[in-house]
């Protein structure tokens, strides 16, 4: 069982990860020398053009995780008493021709550019196609409010709407380095571990491999120079597809059984998991509409531009609201250990994420525009969270580049960092 355990979810795992390390310096040169960059403006935080493909790497990855997993599947099905391998692949066609549309329209937004109507039409035609193609949907709220089954009628609209939100929310996230990687590595985590608990092991590959493809991303884009790539519309959108698909099938499957022997809400699960995209978006929105704006018009009123706002940099930013997502799922899972009715585990985790979300938000601004004692010390505090300059960090940064440069480049730099080094 361990080693049938370990086949199926861990060597999809490894092989992703192998797989993007393969192809992302390819993927890296092919945007340099074809100009797929994207260019700093006066609303964006980077100084320089970096190439924008980051999410053909993560996706190759994942492709290669998954031929992985259901090979895995096949060979082991019995062991662990599961449906065929054939079963497996029918599971997962769906989402993989959703993420595959997506990755081609995310490139086109990222070369050339897309409407939002465009953008919207496509998003609901994935999603319907989703819908109908897996016969899965946002169709029960499992006793929330004392509601079980919901009629197709309304589940089909609902599942469009939240499967549009979530898409835009990941998208719109992405503003600092490491932010939305690294949300969708800790969301994918956090969906791996409950589908792996129900036993809904195609799922928990799905998730553990896309964790998996976009940690090395990840790595590069915080801690690269020369080997930064952004994940652009392209991984986002995949990205914002593949948590759709992760609350349909919670919110469709949970009805199988409990997680770790306690009942749960599915609904407060889902939003706990996705609070920091979900409630920072909706803040965004909800505010540009009262100020009398396009609810999708760009500005510089996300968290993360509060955060950086107030001089914190990129990597402390993602990290603060990583942990913020992390505290608002613990949160959660405290109140399901408590026995907490499932209407209390909703509403827990709204308050705790209206909190966190909006008032570390609200915070910050008010701090800033103040010119409080504590914005004065957090100002001063901020440059020591720009860790670039510390020794640690540039040795990471020059081996993470040096598959950009030549023999002779390599060693230059490599003796100019022992000399600035060796005179501190």
């Amino acid at each position: 069982m361990d080693l049938s355990v370990f086949a199926i979810i861990g060597l999809p795992v490894v092989v992703s990860l192998l797989a993007v390390r393969w192809v992302y310096f390819k993927i890296l040169k092919i945007a340099k020398e074809k100009n797929l960059v994207d260019n700093p403006d006066a609303r964006k935080l980077q100084k320089v053009p970096v190439p924008v493909v980051g999410g053909l790497a993560v996706f190759f990855g994942l492709l290669f995780g998954l031929l992985c997993g259901i090979t895995m599947m096949n060979l082991f099905a019995d062991d662990i008493g599961m449906f065929s391998g054939i079963v497996s692949v029918n599971r997962l066609l769906p989402i993989v021709l959703g993420m595959s549309i997506m990755l081609y329209v995310g490139c086109m937004d990222d070369i050339m550019g897309l409407s939002p109507k465009a953008r919207f039409l496509i998003e609901i035609l994935v999603i319907l196609g989703l819908i109908y193609s897996s016969g899965i949907s946002v169709d029960s709220l499992h006793g929330l409010w004392g509601i079980d089954e919901i009629p197709s009628v309304v589940a089909v609209p609902l599942t469009i709407f939240a499967g549009v939100g979530i898409i835009n929310a990941i998208n719109m996230v992405d503003g600092v380095n490491g932010l939305s990687s690294g949300l969708c590595i800790t969301c994918s985590m956090l969906f791996g571990l409950q589908f792996f608990c129900i036993g809904d092991y195609v799922n928990a590959v799905l998730a553990f491999s896309i964790a998996s493809s976009l940690f090395l991303f990840f790595i590069h884009n915080v801690f690269g120079n020369q080997s930064r790539m952004f994940i652009g519309d392209a991984g986002t959108m995949v990205m914002g597809v593949l948590m759709t698909w992760f609350v349909m099938c919670s919110m469709h499957d949970a009805g199988r059984g409990m997680i770790l022997d306690y009942a749960y809400c599915p609904t407060a699960m889902v939003v706990a998991i996705l609070s920091v995209p979900v409630a920072d978006t909706l803040r965004v929105m909800t505010m540009r509409v009262f100020h009398g704006k396009s609810p999708f018009s760009p500005d510089k009123t996300h968290l993360h531009h509060a955060f950086v706002g107030i001089g914190v940099s990129h990597s402390i930013t993602a990290l603060s609201e990583i942990l913020i997502d992390v505290t608002v799922v613990a949160i959660w899972y405290l109140s399901v250990r408590l026995g907490a009715p499932l209407h209390c585990q909703l509403y827990t985790v709204v308050l705790v994420a209206a909190i966190l979300v909006w008032g570390t938000y609200a915070f910050l601004v008010h701090e800033q525009k103040s010119n409080s004692r504590i914005a004065r010390w957090l100002r001063g505090f901020s440059p020591k969270t720009h860790l670039g300059s510390t020794e640690w960090w540039q040795r990471l940064t020059y081996r993470l580049d040096s598959p950009e440069f030549d023999e002779h480049e390599r060693k230059n730099l490599r003796e100019r960092l022992e000399r600035k080094f060796m005179n501190r």
